[in-house]
């Protein structure tokens, strides 16, 4: 892709979009914003193609945190774009499960990164969950756990820090 190949392109696509769509669609909980925030990622993937690093991340962890980025920006646009999905929605979104080997590997990185969680102070540790799983910002964040927005980004800052100290990165 980093060399203009639309067919790699093409084939990454149909490859991980059903994955990234149940991303986005679970953060903004409407099927036409997660629809806009997919587009606008695989815009970004193709032009930032030559950026991705693989001695950083795998391809699909680069791909997830584009579109969970997108999708906060695009929570953060608009006002009143809260709705929740009813279960039967939920249901019938993509599994974001892959084949037995990549679930392995997944199952060995999550325990690694939950033992390294367990290393940070609670601060720390609430923080970025809130952060990167449950994704609010640094401001809402701030609110939620009632401490300043500076405090709540020093905890976010050190405790990525130390996770990528623990994880060998």
């Amino acid at each position: 892709m980093s060399r203009g190949d639309q067919q790699a392109f093409e084939t990454l696509y149909a490859s991980v979009s059903p994955r990234l769509y149940a991303v986005a669609l679970r953060l903004l909980k409407r099927p036409v914003w997660a629809e806009e925030v997919l587009q606008d990622a695989f815009i970004t993937v193709w032009n930032k193609s030559g950026s991705y690093n693989s001695q950083i991340s795998s391809p699909l962890t680069w791909l997830t945190n584009i579109v969970r980025n997108r999708a906060i920006d695009w929570m953060r646009v608009a006002d009143n774009r809260w709705v929740e999905l009813d279960d039967t929605t939920l249901n019938e979104l993509p599994s974001t499960e892959g084949n037995p080997l990549e679930q392995l590997e997944q199952a060995d990185s999550d325990s690694r990164l939950g033992d390294c969680l367990g290393t940070l102070s609670s601060e720390q540790r609430q923080s970025i969950v809130l952060a990167y799983y449950h994704g609010l910002s640094h401001g809402e964040i701030s609110k939620q756990l009632e401490h300043p927005l500076g405090t709540v980004k020093s905890w976010v800052r050190r405790g990525l820090a130390q996770l990528k100290g623990c994880l060998g990165l």
